[in-house]
C-alpha cells in the first residue's frame, strides 16, 4: 500500500538506535524512548503560500532527518510503523 502525504506533510520511518547495555541491565521495549532519527519515505507536494503558489518541501525521499521525540502522528501500515509529521516539525537533515 502506498501512502501519499498531503500538503507539507512527510511520511517517515523511525530508525532504531543501536542498543548499548551497560552493567547487564536490559531495558524493555516499553521503557525505551522513541528514536529521533528517521528516514523520509514519501513527501507531500508542499504547502500553498499566500498567493496560492505551491512551495515544495525541502526534504526528499531517502533523506535521514531528526525529529522530536513526540512529533507527528504514529500510524501502522501492515506490519510496519511510520510517523507523519509536518515539514516544520523536522529539526534537521543528517548529511554524511
Amino acid at each position: 500500500m502506498n501512502v501519499r502525504p498531503l500538503n507539507d506533510r512527510v511520511l517517515l520511518r523511525r530508525l532504531e538506535q543501536e542498543e548499548v547495555v551497560r552493567g547487564g541491565i536490559i531495558i524493555p521495549d516499553t521503557a525505551k524512548e522513541k528514536p529521533q532519527e528517521a528516514e523520509v519515505i514519501n513527501v507531500g507536494p508542499g504547502k500553498l503560500d499566500d498567493s496560492g503558489k505551491r512551495v515544495a518541501c525541502e526534504v526528499k525521499k531517502g533523506d535521514r532527518v531528526l525529529i522530536g521525540k513526540y512529533s507527528g502522528t504514529d500510524i501502522k501500515i501492515g506490519d510496519e510503523e511510520f510517523v507523519i509529521v509536518r515539514e516544520d516539525e523536522i529539526l534537521g537533515v543528517i548529511e554524511k
